[in-house]
Protein backbone atom coordinates (compact mmCIF):
# COMPACT_ATOMS: atom_id res chain seq x y z
CA UNK A 1 0.00 0.00 0.00
CA UNK A 2 1.41 3.50 -0.79
CA UNK A 3 2.50 5.89 1.89
CA UNK A 4 0.29 8.76 -0.04
CA UNK A 5 -3.46 8.83 1.24
CA UNK A 6 -3.63 11.52 -1.90
CA UNK A 7 -1.91 12.79 -5.08
CA UNK A 8 -2.32 15.23 -6.95
CA UNK A 9 -1.19 14.87 -10.65
CA UNK A 10 -1.32 17.82 -13.61
CA UNK A 11 -4.66 19.27 -12.18
CA UNK A 12 -5.38 22.11 -14.40
CA UNK A 13 -8.84 23.89 -13.74
CA UNK A 14 -10.00 26.93 -16.22
CA UNK A 15 -13.64 28.60 -15.51
CA UNK A 16 -15.48 29.65 -18.71
CA UNK A 17 -15.70 33.46 -18.50
CA UNK A 18 -18.00 33.75 -21.61
CA UNK A 19 -18.42 32.54 -24.83
CA UNK A 20 -14.87 32.69 -25.99
CA UNK A 21 -12.96 33.88 -22.53
CA UNK A 22 -11.62 31.34 -19.89
CA UNK A 23 -9.62 31.97 -16.87
CA UNK A 24 -6.90 29.00 -16.03
CA UNK A 25 -7.19 29.28 -11.97
CA UNK A 26 -5.10 25.95 -11.85
CA UNK A 27 -1.95 25.43 -14.42
CA UNK A 28 -0.95 21.79 -13.96
CA UNK A 29 0.11 21.49 -10.29
CA UNK A 30 1.41 18.50 -8.87
CA UNK A 31 1.23 17.38 -4.87
CA UNK A 32 1.02 14.53 -2.53
CA UNK A 33 -1.01 14.44 0.75
CA UNK A 34 0.97 11.61 2.90
CA UNK A 35 -0.81 9.24 5.21
CA UNK A 36 -0.75 10.70 8.78
CA UNK A 37 0.29 13.82 7.86
CA UNK A 38 -0.51 18.07 7.93
CA UNK A 39 0.13 19.37 4.62
CA UNK A 40 -0.27 22.85 4.05
CA UNK A 41 -1.25 24.59 1.01
CA UNK A 42 -0.30 28.75 1.15
CA UNK A 43 -0.38 31.59 -0.75
CA UNK A 44 -2.26 34.84 -1.63
CA UNK A 45 -5.96 35.21 -2.37
CA UNK A 46 -6.20 33.89 -6.14
CA UNK A 47 -3.78 31.41 -6.11
CA UNK A 48 -5.79 29.04 -6.36
CA UNK A 49 -5.51 27.08 -3.13
CA UNK A 50 -9.31 26.65 -2.78
CA UNK A 51 -9.63 25.94 -6.32
CA UNK A 52 -7.41 22.88 -5.99
CA UNK A 53 -9.82 21.98 -2.19
CA UNK A 54 -12.83 21.86 -4.16
CA UNK A 55 -11.95 20.24 -7.18
CA UNK A 56 -10.82 17.58 -4.42
CA UNK A 57 -14.50 17.54 -3.24
CA UNK A 58 -16.07 17.94 -6.90
CA UNK A 59 -17.94 21.10 -5.06
CA UNK A 60 -16.62 23.21 -8.11
CA UNK A 61 -19.40 24.49 -10.14
CA UNK A 62 -20.31 22.51 -13.22
CA UNK A 63 -21.92 25.04 -15.75
CA UNK A 64 -18.48 26.34 -16.37
CA UNK A 65 -15.29 24.66 -15.03
CA UNK A 66 -13.16 22.65 -17.12
CA UNK A 67 -10.74 20.28 -16.04
CA UNK A 68 -8.53 18.76 -18.37
CA UNK A 69 -8.71 15.40 -19.26
CA UNK A 70 -5.04 14.70 -18.42
CA UNK A 71 -5.56 15.63 -14.79
CA UNK A 72 -5.65 13.25 -11.88
CA UNK A 73 -6.89 13.03 -8.28
CA UNK A 74 -5.33 9.60 -7.16
CA UNK A 75 -6.98 9.10 -3.33
CA UNK A 76 -5.69 5.61 -2.58
CA UNK A 77 -4.90 4.67 -5.94
CA UNK A 78 -8.77 5.50 -7.44
CA UNK A 79 -9.35 8.38 -9.77
CA UNK A 80 -11.78 10.82 -8.26
CA UNK A 81 -12.22 12.21 -11.48
CA UNK A 82 -12.95 9.12 -13.16
CA UNK A 83 -15.51 8.48 -11.08
CA UNK A 84 -19.49 8.70 -10.95
CA UNK A 85 -21.20 11.82 -9.14
CA UNK A 86 -22.65 9.20 -6.84
CA UNK A 87 -19.36 7.71 -5.65
CA UNK A 88 -17.74 10.97 -5.24
CA UNK A 89 -20.77 11.67 -3.28
CA UNK A 90 -20.18 8.87 -0.65
CA UNK A 91 -16.54 9.54 -0.71
CA UNK A 92 -17.37 13.12 0.32
CA UNK A 93 -18.16 13.60 3.72
CA UNK A 94 -16.76 10.19 4.86
CA UNK A 95 -13.66 9.28 3.89
CA UNK A 96 -12.88 13.03 2.42
CA UNK A 97 -14.27 15.61 4.37
CA UNK A 98 -13.76 19.74 4.82
CA UNK A 99 -14.07 22.51 7.17
CA UNK A 100 -15.33 25.73 5.42
CA UNK A 101 -13.73 29.09 6.36
CA UNK A 102 -16.73 31.01 7.40
CA UNK A 103 -19.03 28.57 9.88
CA UNK A 104 -21.45 30.98 10.33
CA UNK A 105 -22.36 30.96 6.67
CA UNK A 106 -21.69 27.57 6.31
CA UNK A 107 -23.91 26.54 8.85
CA UNK A 108 -27.94 26.18 8.02
CA UNK A 109 -29.27 28.85 10.59
CA UNK A 110 -32.83 27.26 10.55
CA UNK A 111 -31.61 24.11 11.57
CA UNK A 112 -30.29 23.11 15.37
CA UNK A 113 -26.32 22.40 15.16
CA UNK A 114 -27.58 18.81 16.54
CA UNK A 115 -29.69 17.99 13.92
CA UNK A 116 -26.97 18.71 11.08
CA UNK A 117 -24.17 16.87 12.54
CA UNK A 118 -26.54 14.15 12.96
CA UNK A 119 -27.63 14.79 9.04
CA UNK A 120 -24.29 13.98 8.40
CA UNK A 121 -24.08 10.74 10.58
CA UNK A 122 -27.24 8.69 9.15
CA UNK A 123 -25.86 9.70 5.82
CA UNK A 124 -23.29 7.95 5.72
CA UNK A 125 -24.29 5.40 8.87
CA UNK A 126 -26.62 3.02 9.34
CA UNK A 127 -27.53 4.85 12.61
CA UNK A 128 -31.26 5.36 14.35
CA UNK A 129 -31.83 9.06 15.10
CA UNK A 130 -31.43 8.03 18.85
CA UNK A 131 -28.08 6.53 18.22
CA UNK A 132 -26.80 9.60 16.09
CA UNK A 133 -28.33 12.05 18.41
CA UNK A 134 -25.64 10.05 20.93
CA UNK A 135 -23.12 10.33 18.74
CA UNK A 136 -23.51 13.97 17.84
CA UNK A 137 -23.45 14.85 22.01
CA UNK A 138 -20.14 12.58 21.67
CA UNK A 139 -18.24 14.57 18.56
CA UNK A 140 -19.37 17.79 20.59
CA UNK A 141 -17.73 16.92 23.33
CA UNK A 142 -14.64 16.11 21.81
CA UNK A 143 -14.25 19.19 20.15
CA UNK A 144 -14.59 20.69 23.37
CA UNK A 145 -17.74 22.26 23.03
CA UNK A 146 -19.12 22.92 27.02
CA UNK A 147 -22.35 21.21 28.20
CA UNK A 148 -23.09 19.33 25.21
CA UNK A 149 -26.10 17.67 26.22
CA UNK A 150 -27.41 21.00 26.22
CA UNK A 151 -26.11 23.00 23.49
CA UNK A 152 -26.95 20.21 20.85
CA UNK A 153 -30.06 21.94 20.68
CA UNK A 154 -28.73 25.58 19.96
CA UNK A 155 -29.15 27.26 16.71
CA UNK A 156 -25.48 28.70 15.05
CA UNK A 157 -26.37 32.53 16.40
CA UNK A 158 -26.85 31.65 19.66
CA UNK A 159 -22.71 30.21 19.55
CA UNK A 160 -19.63 32.00 19.29
CA UNK A 161 -17.40 32.29 16.44
CA UNK A 162 -15.33 29.81 17.48
CA UNK A 163 -17.92 27.32 18.93
CA UNK A 164 -19.47 27.50 15.51
CA UNK A 165 -16.31 26.57 13.92
CA UNK A 166 -15.90 24.10 16.53
CA UNK A 167 -19.54 22.49 15.16
CA UNK A 168 -18.21 22.68 11.59
CA UNK A 169 -15.36 20.41 13.40
CA UNK A 170 -17.64 18.00 14.45
CA UNK A 171 -19.62 17.71 11.34
CA UNK A 172 -15.87 17.19 9.30
CA UNK A 173 -14.72 14.25 11.67
CA UNK A 174 -18.38 12.50 12.26
CA UNK A 175 -17.74 9.89 9.74
CA UNK A 176 -13.91 9.64 10.95
CA UNK A 177 -12.65 10.76 7.33
CA UNK A 178 -8.80 9.77 6.54
CA UNK A 179 -8.50 13.02 5.01
CA UNK A 180 -10.13 16.49 6.06
CA UNK A 181 -9.25 19.69 4.43
CA UNK A 182 -9.59 22.32 6.30
CA UNK A 183 -10.12 25.70 4.26
CA UNK A 184 -8.89 29.24 6.14
CA UNK A 185 -10.45 27.65 9.45
CA UNK A 186 -8.96 30.30 11.99
CA UNK A 187 -8.39 33.24 9.94
CA UNK A 188 -11.04 35.38 11.26
CA UNK A 189 -10.93 34.16 14.78
CA UNK A 190 -8.81 35.92 17.44
CA UNK A 191 -5.59 34.57 18.96
CA UNK A 192 -6.61 32.70 21.58
CA UNK A 193 -9.20 30.89 19.88
CA UNK A 194 -7.50 30.24 17.36
CA UNK A 195 -4.86 28.47 18.73
CA UNK A 196 -7.52 26.07 20.53
CA UNK A 197 -8.97 25.45 17.25
CA UNK A 198 -5.26 24.24 15.75
CA UNK A 199 -4.49 22.66 19.04
CA UNK A 200 -8.11 20.53 18.81
CA UNK A 201 -7.00 19.49 14.85
CA UNK A 202 -3.72 18.69 16.07
CA UNK A 203 -5.01 16.71 18.52
CA UNK A 204 -7.90 14.98 16.35
CA UNK A 205 -5.24 14.06 13.78
CA UNK A 206 -3.36 12.04 16.34
CA UNK A 207 -6.53 10.22 17.67
CA UNK A 208 -8.27 9.75 14.18
CA UNK A 209 -5.37 8.93 12.49
CA UNK A 210 -6.22 10.92 9.50
CA UNK A 211 -4.34 13.54 7.23
CA UNK A 212 -5.22 17.04 7.15
CA UNK A 213 -4.35 19.55 4.16
CA UNK A 214 -4.31 22.95 5.91
CA UNK A 215 -5.34 26.09 3.34
CA UNK A 216 -4.22 29.13 5.01
CA UNK A 217 -2.25 32.47 4.19
CA UNK A 218 -0.84 33.03 7.71
CA UNK A 219 3.16 31.32 7.64
CA UNK A 220 3.39 31.57 11.25
CA UNK A 221 0.51 29.51 11.49
CA UNK A 222 2.26 26.82 9.23
CA UNK A 223 4.98 26.31 10.63
CA UNK A 224 3.54 24.90 13.79
CA UNK A 225 1.36 22.58 12.53
CA UNK A 226 2.59 21.75 9.17
CA UNK A 227 4.94 18.40 8.02
CA UNK A 228 4.98 19.58 4.07
CA UNK A 229 4.40 22.91 2.59
CA UNK A 230 3.38 24.07 -1.12
CA UNK A 231 3.51 27.31 -2.11
CA UNK A 232 0.88 28.70 -4.88
CA UNK A 233 0.92 32.12 -6.56
CA UNK A 234 -0.97 32.65 -9.57
CA UNK A 235 -2.45 28.85 -10.42
CA UNK A 236 1.22 27.60 -10.16
CA UNK A 237 3.21 25.61 -7.38
CA UNK A 238 6.39 27.76 -6.50
CA UNK A 239 7.98 25.71 -4.01
CA UNK A 240 7.36 22.16 -1.86
CA UNK A 241 9.35 20.60 0.52
CA UNK A 242 9.40 20.07 4.20
CA UNK A 243 8.03 22.41 6.27
CA UNK A 244 11.63 23.03 8.12
CA UNK A 245 13.47 23.44 4.47
CA UNK A 246 10.77 25.57 3.10
CA UNK A 247 11.03 27.90 6.37
CA UNK A 248 14.56 27.77 7.06
CA UNK A 249 15.98 27.87 3.44
CA UNK A 250 13.14 29.25 1.13
CA UNK A 251 13.94 28.73 -2.53
CA UNK A 252 11.61 30.76 -4.05
CA UNK A 253 11.86 34.71 -4.22
CA UNK A 254 7.74 34.55 -3.64
CA UNK A 255 7.97 32.47 -0.50
CA UNK A 256 10.77 34.47 0.67
CA UNK A 257 7.97 37.82 0.20
CA UNK A 258 5.34 36.06 2.00
CA UNK A 259 7.45 35.14 5.51
CA UNK A 260 8.96 38.38 4.89
CA UNK A 261 5.42 40.45 4.98
CA UNK A 262 4.63 39.56 7.78
CA UNK A 263 5.35 42.06 11.10
CA UNK A 264 6.81 40.20 13.79
CA UNK A 265 6.64 40.89 17.43
CA UNK A 266 10.34 41.28 17.56
CA UNK A 267 10.97 43.78 14.60
CA UNK A 268 9.63 47.06 13.41
CA UNK A 269 10.98 47.20 10.14
CA UNK A 270 11.14 51.21 9.31
CA UNK A 271 8.79 49.93 6.18
CA UNK A 272 7.77 46.60 5.71
CA UNK A 273 8.81 44.52 2.41
CA UNK A 274 6.17 43.66 -0.08
CA UNK A 275 5.81 41.01 -2.85
CA UNK A 276 7.12 43.16 -5.34
CA UNK A 277 10.52 44.11 -3.37
CA UNK A 278 11.42 40.30 -4.22
CA UNK A 279 9.69 39.49 -7.11
CA UNK A 280 11.81 42.60 -9.00
CA UNK A 281 14.68 41.71 -6.92
CA UNK A 282 14.65 45.07 -4.75
CA UNK A 283 14.34 43.59 -1.31
CA UNK A 284 18.42 44.71 -0.61
CA UNK A 285 16.70 48.28 -1.56
CA UNK A 286 14.55 48.58 0.81
CA UNK A 287 15.79 51.31 4.40
CA UNK A 288 17.56 49.88 6.93
CA UNK A 289 17.00 50.03 10.56
CA UNK A 290 14.01 49.97 13.18
CA UNK A 291 11.28 52.53 13.83
CA UNK A 292 11.01 54.03 17.01
CA UNK A 293 7.84 54.14 19.18
CA UNK A 294 6.06 55.18 22.18
CA UNK A 295 5.01 58.14 24.21
CA UNK A 296 6.50 60.28 26.64
CA UNK A 297 5.36 62.85 28.82
CA UNK A 298 6.25 66.09 26.28
CA UNK A 299 3.98 64.68 23.56
CA UNK A 300 0.85 66.85 23.10
CA UNK A 301 -2.46 65.05 23.57
CA UNK A 302 -5.33 65.37 21.14
CA UNK A 303 -7.87 62.99 22.30
CA UNK A 304 -8.29 62.46 26.14
CA UNK A 305 -11.07 59.92 26.91
CA UNK A 306 -12.74 59.65 30.86
CA UNK A 307 -14.80 56.83 32.23
CA UNK A 308 -16.53 55.95 29.20
CA UNK A 309 -19.38 53.95 29.66
CA UNK A 310 -21.38 52.03 27.04
CA UNK A 311 -24.43 49.64 27.72
CA UNK A 312 -26.81 47.77 25.51
CA UNK A 313 -30.20 46.01 26.33
CA UNK A 314 -30.81 42.69 25.08
CA UNK A 315 -34.85 41.29 24.87
CA UNK A 316 -35.14 38.23 27.96
CA UNK A 317 -37.92 36.66 28.04
CA UNK A 318 -41.79 37.90 27.27
CA UNK A 319 -41.11 41.15 28.64
CA UNK A 320 -37.52 41.22 30.53
CA UNK A 321 -34.92 42.62 29.40
CA UNK A 322 -30.82 42.36 29.83
CA UNK A 323 -28.29 44.33 30.44
CA UNK A 324 -24.74 43.76 28.32
CA UNK A 325 -22.08 46.32 29.75
CA UNK A 326 -20.16 46.79 26.63
CA UNK A 327 -17.89 49.47 27.80
CA UNK A 328 -16.79 49.67 31.38
CA UNK A 329 -14.68 53.11 32.80
CA UNK A 330 -12.35 53.14 30.09
CA UNK A 331 -9.82 56.43 29.88
CA UNK A 332 -7.10 57.39 27.86
CA UNK A 333 -5.30 59.74 26.35
CA UNK A 334 -4.11 59.94 22.45
CA UNK A 335 -1.09 61.87 21.72
CA UNK A 336 -0.68 64.05 18.54
CA UNK A 337 0.72 61.79 15.39
CA UNK A 338 0.44 58.61 17.42
CA UNK A 339 -1.04 54.98 17.56
CA UNK A 340 -2.83 53.86 20.17
CA UNK A 341 -3.61 50.07 19.33
CA UNK A 342 -6.66 48.75 21.04
CA UNK A 343 -6.51 44.52 21.51
CA UNK A 344 -8.83 42.13 23.16
CA UNK A 345 -10.90 38.82 22.01
CA UNK A 346 -14.10 39.74 20.28
CA UNK A 347 -16.63 40.94 22.49
CA UNK A 348 -14.26 42.57 24.37
CA UNK A 349 -15.78 46.21 23.80
CA UNK A 350 -12.94 47.24 20.90
CA UNK A 351 -15.53 48.38 18.30
CA UNK A 352 -17.76 49.08 20.72
CA UNK A 353 -15.45 51.72 22.48
CA UNK A 354 -14.17 53.28 18.47
CA UNK A 355 -18.07 53.97 17.91
CA UNK A 356 -18.65 55.39 20.83
CA UNK A 357 -16.00 57.89 20.77
CA UNK A 358 -16.98 58.70 16.99
CA UNK A 359 -20.64 58.93 18.46
CA UNK A 360 -22.16 56.22 15.98
CA UNK A 361 -23.24 54.47 19.39
CA UNK A 362 -25.05 56.66 22.36
CA UNK A 363 -22.89 56.98 25.73
CA UNK A 364 -24.49 56.25 28.99
CA UNK A 365 -21.61 58.14 31.18
CA UNK A 366 -18.01 59.72 30.52
CA UNK A 367 -16.18 62.11 29.07
CA UNK A 368 -14.42 62.47 25.19
CA UNK A 369 -12.35 65.99 25.33
CA UNK A 370 -11.71 66.60 21.89
CA UNK A 371 -10.75 69.95 20.92
CA UNK A 372 -11.07 71.54 24.53
CA UNK A 373 -14.95 70.27 24.32
CA UNK A 374 -16.66 67.17 25.31
CA UNK A 375 -17.76 65.55 22.28
CA UNK A 376 -20.78 62.99 24.29
CA UNK A 377 -22.25 66.55 25.93
CA UNK A 378 -22.98 68.59 22.02
CA UNK A 379 -26.07 68.54 20.32
CA UNK A 380 -26.19 66.46 16.81
CA UNK A 381 -25.85 69.97 15.13
CA UNK A 382 -23.15 71.06 17.25
CA UNK A 383 -21.45 68.12 16.48
CA UNK A 384 -21.18 68.42 12.73
CA UNK A 385 -18.31 70.24 12.33
CA UNK A 386 -16.20 67.15 14.16
CA UNK A 387 -17.51 64.52 11.95
CA UNK A 388 -14.99 65.47 9.40
CA UNK A 389 -11.96 65.56 12.35
CA UNK A 390 -13.03 62.14 13.02
CA UNK A 391 -13.15 59.45 11.05
CA UNK A 392 -13.18 55.51 10.51
CA UNK A 393 -12.12 52.91 8.38
CA UNK A 394 -14.51 49.88 8.82
CA UNK A 395 -13.66 46.65 9.03
CA UNK A 396 -15.29 44.74 5.96
CA UNK A 397 -14.69 47.08 2.51
CA UNK A 398 -17.03 44.92 0.67
CA UNK A 399 -19.90 46.27 3.24
CA UNK A 400 -18.44 49.94 3.61
CA UNK A 401 -18.74 50.94 -0.19
CA UNK A 402 -21.94 51.21 -1.63
CA UNK A 403 -22.05 48.99 -4.36
CA UNK A 404 -24.19 51.48 -6.57
CA UNK A 405 -21.82 53.92 -6.22
CA UNK A 406 -18.76 54.77 -8.54
CA UNK A 407 -15.38 55.33 -7.16
CA UNK A 408 -15.54 58.81 -8.11
CA UNK A 409 -19.25 59.34 -6.40
CA UNK A 410 -18.12 57.68 -3.06
CA UNK A 411 -15.45 60.08 -2.95
CA UNK A 412 -16.91 63.24 -3.99
CA UNK A 413 -20.22 62.82 -1.36
CA UNK A 414 -18.11 63.48 1.81
CA UNK A 415 -16.63 66.58 0.04
CA UNK A 416 -20.18 67.93 -0.85
CA UNK A 417 -22.00 67.19 2.34
CA UNK A 418 -19.24 69.05 4.07
CA UNK A 419 -18.48 72.01 1.58
CA UNK A 420 -14.94 71.25 0.96
CA UNK A 421 -13.71 72.77 -2.23
CA UNK A 422 -16.11 75.01 -4.19
CA UNK A 423 -17.22 73.23 -7.37
CA UNK A 424 -16.89 69.62 -8.17
CA UNK A 425 -14.31 69.91 -10.52
CA UNK A 426 -11.71 71.01 -7.26
CA UNK A 427 -13.37 67.90 -5.20
CA UNK A 428 -12.75 65.32 -8.88
CA UNK A 429 -9.00 66.67 -8.90
CA UNK A 430 -8.68 66.35 -5.29
CA UNK A 431 -10.50 62.87 -5.35
CA UNK A 432 -8.25 61.48 -8.18
CA UNK A 433 -4.85 63.13 -6.34
CA UNK A 434 -5.68 60.49 -2.82
CA UNK A 435 -6.81 57.64 -5.79
CA UNK A 436 -3.22 58.09 -6.72
CA UNK A 437 -1.96 59.06 -3.08
CA UNK A 438 -3.36 55.00 -2.10
CA UNK A 439 -1.84 53.44 -5.03
CA UNK A 440 -4.84 52.91 -7.04
CA UNK A 441 -4.71 53.81 -11.25
CA UNK A 442 -6.24 56.49 -12.33
CA UNK A 443 -9.05 54.34 -14.35
CA UNK A 444 -10.59 53.73 -11.06
CA UNK A 445 -12.23 56.82 -10.31
CA UNK A 446 -15.05 55.53 -13.22
CA UNK A 447 -15.46 51.75 -11.83
CA UNK A 448 -17.74 50.16 -8.68
CA UNK A 449 -16.21 48.66 -5.93
CA UNK A 450 -17.27 45.40 -7.40
CA UNK A 451 -14.57 45.49 -9.79
CA UNK A 452 -11.51 45.66 -7.41
CA UNK A 453 -10.27 43.10 -4.63
CA UNK A 454 -10.57 43.34 -0.95
CA UNK A 455 -7.01 45.12 -0.39
CA UNK A 456 -7.93 47.64 -3.35
CA UNK A 457 -11.66 48.39 -1.57
CA UNK A 458 -9.46 49.10 1.95
CA UNK A 459 -7.47 51.58 -0.15
CA UNK A 460 -10.56 53.39 -1.87
CA UNK A 461 -12.11 53.62 2.11
CA UNK A 462 -8.66 54.95 3.34
CA UNK A 463 -8.74 57.45 0.61
CA UNK A 464 -12.38 58.51 1.44
CA UNK A 465 -11.31 58.63 4.77
CA UNK A 466 -8.82 61.54 3.72
CA UNK A 467 -10.78 63.58 1.72
CA UNK A 468 -12.19 65.11 4.90
CA UNK A 469 -8.92 65.42 5.84
CA UNK A 470 -8.88 63.93 9.31
CA UNK A 471 -7.37 64.17 12.01
CA UNK A 472 -8.02 61.04 13.79
CA UNK A 473 -9.34 57.76 12.53
CA UNK A 474 -10.11 54.97 13.66
CA UNK A 475 -8.96 51.43 11.82
CA UNK A 476 -11.72 49.26 13.39
CA UNK A 477 -10.02 45.56 12.05
CA UNK A 478 -8.99 47.74 9.01
CA UNK A 479 -6.38 44.96 7.85
CA UNK A 480 -7.47 41.91 9.49
CA UNK A 481 -9.34 40.05 6.41
CA UNK A 482 -6.22 41.24 4.03
CA UNK A 483 -3.76 38.70 2.77
CA UNK A 484 -0.06 39.50 4.53
CA UNK A 485 1.29 41.55 0.91
CA UNK A 486 -1.60 43.19 0.89
CA UNK A 487 -1.69 43.68 4.15
CA UNK A 488 1.37 44.90 4.46
CA UNK A 489 1.12 48.00 1.87
CA UNK A 490 -1.90 49.29 3.52
CA UNK A 491 0.15 49.53 7.27
CA UNK A 492 3.31 51.04 4.94
CA UNK A 493 0.59 53.44 3.42
CA UNK A 494 -1.16 54.58 6.88
CA UNK A 495 2.09 54.82 8.31
CA UNK A 496 3.33 57.18 5.31
CA UNK A 497 0.05 59.04 5.81
CA UNK A 498 1.07 59.33 9.55
CA UNK A 499 4.28 60.44 8.84
CA UNK A 500 2.95 62.97 6.53
CA UNK A 501 -0.34 63.90 8.13
CA UNK A 502 0.39 63.75 11.47
CA UNK A 503 -2.64 61.84 11.73
CA UNK A 504 -3.43 59.80 15.10
CA UNK A 505 -4.93 56.88 14.99
CA UNK A 506 -6.64 54.43 17.38
CA UNK A 507 -5.97 50.94 15.92
CA UNK A 508 -8.33 48.24 16.74
CA UNK A 509 -6.89 44.49 16.16
CA UNK A 510 -7.29 41.33 17.72
CA UNK A 511 -3.91 40.51 15.47
CA UNK A 512 -0.90 41.36 18.19
CA UNK A 513 2.09 41.12 15.57
CA UNK A 514 0.19 43.75 13.75
CA UNK A 515 -0.33 45.87 16.46
CA UNK A 516 2.97 45.82 17.54
CA UNK A 517 4.25 46.84 14.49
CA UNK A 518 1.99 50.27 14.32
CA UNK A 519 1.41 51.00 17.82
CA UNK A 520 3.13 53.65 20.17
CA UNK A 521 0.63 52.34 23.07
CA UNK A 522 -1.52 49.74 23.51
CA UNK A 523 -4.68 49.23 25.60
CA UNK A 524 -5.93 45.81 26.26
CA UNK A 525 -9.56 45.29 26.92
CA UNK A 526 -11.04 42.23 28.20
CA UNK A 527 -15.19 42.25 28.84
CA UNK A 528 -15.20 45.46 28.26
CA UNK A 529 -12.75 46.53 30.94
CA UNK A 530 -9.32 48.48 30.31
CA UNK A 531 -7.03 45.69 31.57
CA UNK A 532 -3.60 47.15 30.77
CA UNK A 533 -2.24 50.10 29.27
CA UNK A 534 1.57 50.92 28.66
CA UNK A 535 4.36 51.78 25.11
CA UNK A 536 4.17 49.22 23.38
CA UNK A 537 7.89 47.67 23.85
CA UNK A 538 7.28 47.98 27.47
CA UNK A 539 4.15 45.86 27.29
CA UNK A 540 4.95 43.22 24.79
CA UNK A 541 8.19 42.49 26.66
CA UNK A 542 6.80 42.65 30.35
CA UNK A 543 3.13 42.50 30.44
CA UNK A 544 1.49 42.44 33.85
CA UNK A 545 -1.97 41.45 33.79
CA UNK A 546 -2.64 37.59 33.29
CA UNK A 547 -5.32 38.40 30.23
CA UNK A 548 -2.66 40.38 28.32
CA UNK A 549 -0.11 37.53 29.03
CA UNK A 550 -2.70 35.06 27.73
CA UNK A 551 -3.49 37.06 24.74
CA UNK A 552 0.79 37.38 23.87
CA UNK A 553 1.43 33.20 24.36
CA UNK A 554 -0.96 32.41 21.97
CA UNK A 555 0.83 34.64 18.90
CA UNK A 556 1.96 31.42 16.19
CA UNK A 557 5.45 31.36 16.90
CA UNK A 558 5.74 32.64 20.10
CA UNK A 559 7.20 30.42 23.26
Amino acid sequence: MSNNLLEIKNLRVSFQMGKQQTFEALKGINYVIPRNSTVALVGESGSGKSVSAMAIMDLLPRLNTIINPESQLLFEGRDLLKETPANRRALCGKDISMIFQDSMSSLNPVYKVGDQIVEVLRLHKPLSKAAARKRAIELLAEVGIPDPQSRIDSYPHQMSGGQQQRVMIAMAIACEPKLLIADEPTTALDVTIQKQIVELLMKLKASHGMSILFITHDLELVREVADHVVVMHHGVIKEQGASEQVFTQPADPYTRALLACRPTIDRRPIRLPVVDDFLQGREKELPQGERQRGVVPGDPIVLEVKGLEKKFYAKQGLFGRREIHAVKNVSFKLAKGKTLGIVGESGSGKTTLGKTILRLNSCEGGEVLFDGKNLMALSDKDYQPYKRRLQIIFQNPYASLNPRFTVGDILLEPMRIHNIHSNDRERSDHARELLKRVGMPDGAFFKYPHEFSGGQRQRISIARCLTMKPEIIVCDESVSALDVSVQAQVLNLLQELQDEYGMSYLFISHDLSVVKYISDEVLVMNHGEMVEYANSDQLYRDPKHPYTQKLLAAIPGRH
